[in-house]
């Protein structure tokens, strides 16, 4: 053999062999996230020993002394908490009684929306006055709306195959319908709760008030009881209600971010961040809302140094706190990361829950777009085919003003919303082998981001 065709040979047989690692190195990532089970174990702590954990609360606090030790025990290089302030608002006591002249007496379960303003003790008795959108508020007007309470009915549009866009469709009767109403002199605020599913859990969720008008207790009721109050209120419209509410606004506290890094071997001022959010509402366990996300996070950490895989450039995982009031963990990492001028070349969230993964979204579009979506033909033996433009999350949504490729973890939806922000939201809700699949697709995917250069 000549030398021109053995240094052919080599150089064949090189290409083949830099061909093969990837793939070896994925199939090493999900053999060892599906024969483990340090990520469930994680998860299970998580929701039963920190049930509650909203932002500024002593649960939150646990549950970030929790995560801070499961990235050291995962083998994290550096594991730091990042302060941010965030709000403290608790939650009362909730009783909502329908009182029908033709129908009886019945309590409907609710639950109060966060950062909404409580009643006292005594509650508020009112009229209800039922409508789907704001412009059916509109039409009634402040003659129609003073001194009643708002009933917010418009429910999931089940046409839409993507749940997270009949979410879209629907939650702005939660998150500013309490100050639309507020307009024209509403009392308080009833609103079903954002979910496809028919059931009695209430599913809470932030209001955001308007500076100005008066703010004006809010709370979600069950989607069963939102059929039955409207039955009701077709047979008797004159039917009242006595709401209470005596949730309370504190001023705000200081909580944490948990970060915890492997350092690059190549480039390791240049960051790739991984992150879900450590809150969860109060009246769960948050255990697909976002505690599977914060797990998974760590979960990759746990793989890349248990197979000995050394990025190229920074790996971060992040427990974003408060992502569900007001979004200052995001906020404060990105600030901190721009004041500290660092370069960020990806950042992926999971915050869709932990069902059976889909694919990745990436906020990108052109020639960039299509390398990335190229990176599914790696994902054809796991199933995972859905590699799509648009993605991201609005934990990491601030650090794309530093140049950061977003990336949002996409896992199947269909069940998401019947668990997000309720009681129903419970460790026994998720199936390990989904969490772990998705596991390993995080880590596979920031895997082949670092190794090719984008």
């Amino acid at each position: 053999m000549t030398k021109i065709r053995v240094v052919f040979f080599l150089i064949l047989i090189s290409n083949l062999l830099n061909a093969q690692e990837p793939a070896r190195i994925l199939s090493s990532v999900f053999d060892e996230a599906l024969t483990d089970t340090t990520a469930y174990n994680n998860l299970e702590y998580l929701c039963k020993h920190t049930k509650g954990r909203i932002a500024g609360s002593a649960a939150a606090e646990k549950a970030i002394e929790f995560t801070r030790q499961a990235l050291i025990n995962a083998g994290a290089d550096s594991v730091w908490l990042q302060e941010v302030p965030v709000p403290h608002w608790v939650r009362g006591i909730e009783r909502c009684t329908v009182n029908s002249s033709v129908n009886g007496k019945k309590a409907l379960s609710i639950t109060s929306l966060g950062l909404s303003v409580g009643t006292d003790y005594k509650g508020i008795s009112s009229n209800v006055i039922e409508v789907h959108d704001f412009e059916e508020l509109k039409k009634f007007g402040t003659e129609g709306i003073h001194g009643k309470i708002v009933f917010f009915n418009r429910p999931f549009d089940n046409k839409l195959i993507n749940t997270f866009s009949a979410y879209g469709g629907a939650v702005n009767q939660r998150t500013v319908g309490p100050s639309e109403a507020s307009r024209y002199g509403a009392a308080a605020v009833i609103v079903r709760s954002m979910t496809q599913s028919l059931d009695n859990f209430p599913h809470t969720g932030v209001t955001r008030y308007a500076d100005t008008v008066p703010k004006i207790p809010a709370v979600a009721v069950s989607t069963l009881d939102a059929d039955l109050l409207s039955k009701w209120l077709r047979t008797d419209p004159s039917l009242t209600i006595n709401l209470v509410s005596t949730c309370r606004n504190y001023p705000d506290t200081i909580s944490y971010n948990v970060i915890g890094e492997l350092h690059g071997s190549l480039k390791p001022s240049e960051y790739i961040t991984v992150g879900g959010h450590i809150d969860a509402w109060d009246v769960g366990e948050g255990a697909v809302d976002d505690g599977g996300g914060c797990i998974q996070a760590i979960e990759m950490i746990r793989i890349y140094k248990k197979l000995g895989i050394k990025p190229k450039r920074t790996v971060r995982a992040v427990m974003f706190i408060n992502e569900e009031m007001t979004g200052s963990g995001g906020k404060t990492y990105a600030s901190e990361a721009k004041r500290k001028g660092e370069i960020h070349y990806a950042a992926l969230e999971s915050d869709r829950g932990v069902m059976s993964p889909l694919g990745f979204g990436f906020d990108t579009d052109g020639p960039k777009l299509e390398k990335l979506q190229s990176l599914a033909s790696w994902f054809v033996p796991y199933k995972i085919r859905d590699f799509e433009k648009g993605g991201g999350g609005s934990d990491i949504g601030p650090l794309k003003a530093l140049g950061a490729l977003q990336i949002g973890y996409m896992p199947d939806s269909q069940r998401y919303f019947w668990y997000h922000h309720s009681a129903n939201d419970t460790f026994e809700q998720v199936n390990i082998r989904e969490l772990q699949l998705g596991s390993a697709a995080i880590a596979s995917l920031i895997y082949l981001i670092d190794l090719f250069d984008f």
